[in-house]
């Protein structure tokens, strides 16, 4: 019997170095489809990187304040009360009433924060932001000839007994009137009074005719005459977050508006 060698014969196993044997073919299928071959570093896929999680800082709870407000006798800030409250609920808006005689002095001695006043107001170290503007009345005895108009113009009060107080927020004013043999009286709410008795007409703001309202007076617009301009106003050097976000609501800015 021959044996089997040259090119017609099965061609002997390759040994490994560790003694096993692997088939010739074996090798070459595995050369082709790279199927058992150790990669080399830069074909490994790339490990992730592992993804740092820094510790956020802790939510420090807002601590309750309050910010005081000064409001002269007539102003109106509640449109900015409701907002104000929605907006900043961990600062108690404290409304203070305080005396036109006064308001400054309530201002510079620390009492409240900011305020709103009137004009004239000294603002000498002050900022004081206009507001709004309020229109004259003539106030009058519920029987009152006057009170047939809708509205009055300064020719209309000629002859007319004119009261003055020591609160006169509209200053003199250039009007036909006699003077009143009555020495001025203290507050607006006593003069308000007084013209109920039938006793001469008070010129004053609308606000502090409605504050001041009885069944037994009466009021009506006086045109061509002074306004009362309302402010908003506080001390400089004591600006504060809490008040920059108070004149941004009476400004009517939005939660996300920049100043």
């Amino acid at each position: 019997m021959s044996r089997r060698g040259g090119s017609g014969g099965r061609k002997p196993a390759v040994r490994s170095a560790k003694g096993g044997a692997r088939s010739t073919a074996g090798g070459r299928n595995a050369a082709k489809t790279g199927k058992g071959a150790p990669k080399s570093a830069s074909q490994r896929p790339a490990k992730k990187a592992e993804k740092v999680v820094f510790d956020a800082p802790p939510v420090v709870p807002e601590e309750p304040r309050t910010l005081r407000l000064g409001a002269v006798p007539g102003a109106t800030p509640g449109r900015w009360i409701d907002t104000w409250n929605t907006r900043m609920p961990n600062v108690t808006l404290e409304l203070v009433p305080i005396p036109f005689a006064r308001q400054r002095a309530a201002l510079t001695e620390g009492g409240i924060d900011l305020a709103l006043v009137r004009a004239p107001f000294d603002d000498d170290g002050m900022h004081a932001i206009p507001l709004y503007e309020e229109l004259p009345v003539v106030i009058a005895s519920a029987d009152s000839h006057l009170l047939a108009a809708d509205e009055l113009v300064p020719a209309d009060l000629e002859g007319e007994t004119l009261l003055t107080t020591a609160e006169d927020v509209l200053g003199v004013l250039a009007l036909p009137t006699t003077p009143s043999a009555i020495p001025p009286l203290d507050t607006i709410e006593n003069a308000v009074e007084t013209v109920a008795a039938g006793v001469g007409i008070l010129v004053a703001p609308m606000s502090l005719a409605r504050l001041h309202h009885r069944k037994d007076v009466e009021y009506r617009i006086l045109r061509d005459a002074p306004v009362s301009p309302v402010l908003l106003a506080w001390p400089k050097g004591a600006t504060t977050p809490d008040i920059e976000a108070f004149v941004g609501v009476v400004r009517g800015r939005t939660a996300n508006s920049s100043r």
